[in-house]
């Protein structure tokens, strides 16, 4: 396992982003793409996503050049953006995410896949979680989950439940308001038209409050809008809660089963959603 592991950490799946080289048809897709996500998100993302993508050169021109965006959000937050040709292994992922560099897919979906791609493309990887990345808190809690990932390569429970609580805040996050409106944070739902109404206004989800053990023993699904989110009061109070010594959790969850989709406890507070805003 140790010699996989420094094969995964020493491998460079950096590749040229090729920037000249996207199509009009490409760049016409990501105009379409973020013109109706921004339309969406007004009032629905969270102020600290909002001030970001208002920061970073993601609007109007077409697909980013990660290297004019790297520039920008460098000088933000320390962070860069780097081409990868598509999923890469987990090792090579905590690495980036270790040493403020964020991996994007190249590609960009095709018209007949706008409303949803299982695998992340450059709009999921680029307008989701961009503009966050320039907030200085969520690039503090990227790195350091990275470094916690490095931790445990070679427990592969431990990166189930790593993974989990990367899903349930990074890629599917809901924010509370002093007001008790809810907002998104989560790139999987940002750079989704369709996720981000169904997630804040739809009564079919369960909607609770955040908590690291739960996160880490909820299983998730990829394939369809989730069934389960939960709930931060800010994004100060991830940090507090989730970049603690996870060694004395790892070993309490070993003896406590999975959770199932869509499970809530009767204890369990389901969050109203938000009034429709249409």
């Amino acid at each position: 396992m140790a010699h996989l592991i420094k094969a995964a950490l020493s491998a460079n799946y950096t590749i040229d982003q090729r920037w000249k080289d996207y199509t009009k048809g490409e760049h016409d897709t990501w105009r379409l793409l973020a013109e109706t996500q921004e339309r969406v998100l007004l009032g629905r993302a969270c102020e600290e996503y909002m001030n970001g993508l208002s920061r970073l050169p993601i609007l109007g021109k077409g697909i980013p050049d990660f290297r004019e965006l790297s520039e920008v959000l460098y000088g933000l937050t320390g962070w860069r953006v780097v081409a990868v040709p598509g999923l890469v292994p987990d090792g090579a992922f905590f690495d980036y995410l270790a040493r403020r560099i964020f991996p994007a897919g190249q590609f960009i979906r095709n018209p007949r896949q706008l409303k949803y791609l299982q695998e992340p493309d450059v709009f999921h990887d680029v307008f989701g979680h961009g503009p966050l990345l320039a907030d200085p808190t969520i690039a503090d809690y990227m790195e350091a989950y990275g470094r916690g990932g490095l931790k445990v390569l070679h427990q592969p429970n431990r990166l189930k439940e790593l993974a989990r609580l990367y899903w349930y805040t990074i890629e599917f996050g809901l924010q509370r308001t002093k007001d008790g409106l809810l907002r998104i944070y989560g790139a999987g739902i940002l750079s989704s038209s369709g996720e981000s109404v169904f997630s804040l206004e739809s009564h079919a989800p369960y909607r609770i409050d955040f908590d690291l053990e739960r996160v880490m023993r909820t299983k998730y699904q990829i394939s369809s809008f989730q069934d389960v989110y939960f709930v931060i009061s800010n994004l100060k109070d991830l940090m507090e809660v989730t970049l603690q010594d996870f060694e004395s959790l790892y070993g309490s969850l070993v003896s406590k089963q999975e959770i199932e989709i869509g499970l809530v406890y009767p204890y369990e507070n389901d969050i109203s959603p938000n009034p429709k805003l249409a």
